[in-house]
C-alpha cells in the first residue's frame, strides 16, 4: 500500500510556517527570517519513503493586500485551500486568534482534515496554552489541535505520524528522488533575497526582487549572474552602500549559502537595477513568477 497527498501549510505572517516546512522536509527549502512577508511564493517540499510521498506546500502569510504583489501572495495562500488532502493551519501563542476571520471562515468550511498547529509553545505556560486551545476550538471546532515548537522540533514526529494516517492511498505524484517543484534558479533568488531581508532595514527588503540572469553548472563550479531589482534610485544607493560595501556583503554571504545549498563552488555576480513600481505591474509580477495559476 502506498500513500500520497498534498499537505498545505497556511496561516498569518510570522507564525513560523517556513521553519515548520523546513523541519518537516528535513531540508532548507523555504527561507525563514524574523521579518513578516518573507515567503512570497507557494513552495513545495517533497518527503519520500518507500510507502509514502508527502508533498508539503509553504505559502505566504495571509494579509489584506495593499498592492498587486500582495494580491498575488494572498492568491497563493487561497489556492492552498483548494487542492489540499490535509491542511495545516499554523498559529502561535501570541497571535490574536480572531485576526483574519475571513480566511478562517474559509478554513472552517473545508471538508478535508484540518490540523491546527499552535507553534512556539516554548514561549508559553500550561494554563495560557489551555486557554489558547479552548479559544481555537471554538473558532475551528472540526480541526485537530496540536501544540508544537517548530524551532525546537517538538511535536514534529507526532505531526508526521498523524499526517501519514490521514493521507489517502495513492501512487506518488513526483519522482521519488525529487525534493521540490522549484528549479535551481528559484533557490538562488530566494537565498539572495534572504540575505537582503537580514541586512537591510525598513521598506528596502519589501521593495526588492531578485532575478537570475544566468545559471551555468560546470564540473567544479556553478557560475551565476543575478540582478537585484529595486523601485527607486535612492534604494539602489542603499543596496550598493558606501563604496559598494553593502552589496559586497550580501554577495559574499549569498555565495557561502549557495555553496552550502548546492554542495559545490559558486561564482556569483550581483548587479542592481531600478524597475519603478514593479510591485504593482501585472506584467512584471508575471515575469517574476507571481502568477498563482
Amino acid at each position: 500500500m502506498h500513500k500520497a497527498g498534498f499537505v498545505n501549510i497556511v496561516g498569518n505572517p510570522n507564525v513560523g510556517k517556513s521553519t515548520l516546512m523546513n523541519q518537516l522536509v528535513g531540508e532548507r527549502i523555504s527561507i525563514a527570517t524574523f521579518k513578516a512577508q518573507t515567503t512570497r511564493h507557494r513552495i513545495m517540499g517533497i518527503v519520500n519513503r518507500d510507502d509514502m510521498q508527502i508533498v508539503f506546500s509553504d505559502t505566504p502569510g495571509v494579509l489584506k493586500p495593499n498592492y498587486k504583489l500582495q494580491e498575488s501572495m494572498l492568491a497563493f495562500s487561497e489556492s492552498a485551500l483548494t487542492d489540499a488532502d490535509v491542511l495545516l493551519y499554523v498559529t502561535d501563542v501570541v497571535e490574536n486568534p480572531e485576526k483574519n476571520l475571513d480566511f478562517l471562515e474559509k478554513v472552517g468550511r473545508m471538508t478535508v482534515p484540518v490540523i491546527l498547529l499552535i507553534n512556539k509553545i516554548d514561549e508559553s505556560d500550561q494554563k495560557r496554552l489551555g486557554d489558547i486551545v479552548e479559544k481555537w476550538h471554538s473558532l475551528l471546532p472540526k480541526a485537530e489541535i496540536l501544540p508544537i515548537s517548530a524551532k525546537n522540533k517538538f511535536g514534529i514526529d507526532m505531526l508526521l505520524k498523524r499526517i501519514y494516517e490521514l493521507l489517502p492511498e495513492c501512487p506518488p505524484y513526483f519522482d521519488k528522488d525529487q525534493l521540490t517543484d522549484k528549479p535551481a534558479r528559484f533557490f538562488v533568488s530566494e537565498i539572495v533575497r534572504e540575505k537582503i531581508l537580514l541586512y537591510y532595514d525598513k521598506e528596502i527588503p519589501y521593495s526588492v526582487e531578485v532575478r537570475v540572469e544566468s545559471f551555468k553548472e560546470e564540473a567544479k563550479v556553478i557560475r551565476i549572474s543575478a540582478v537585484i531589482y529595486v523601485e527607486r534610485d535612492s534604494q539602489k544607493g542603499i543596496i550598493i552602500g558606501h563604496q559598494g560595501y553593502a552589496l559586497k556583503k550580501v554577495s559574499t554571504e549569498s555565495r557561502k549559502a549557495l555553496e552550502k545549498f548546492f554542495g559545490k563552488s559558486v561564482y556569483l555576480e550581483v548587479f542592481v537595477k531600478v524597475d519603478k513600481d514593479w510591485r504593482n505591474s501585472a506584467k512584471e509580477l508575471d515575469s517574476f513568477g507571481y502568477n498563482p495559476d
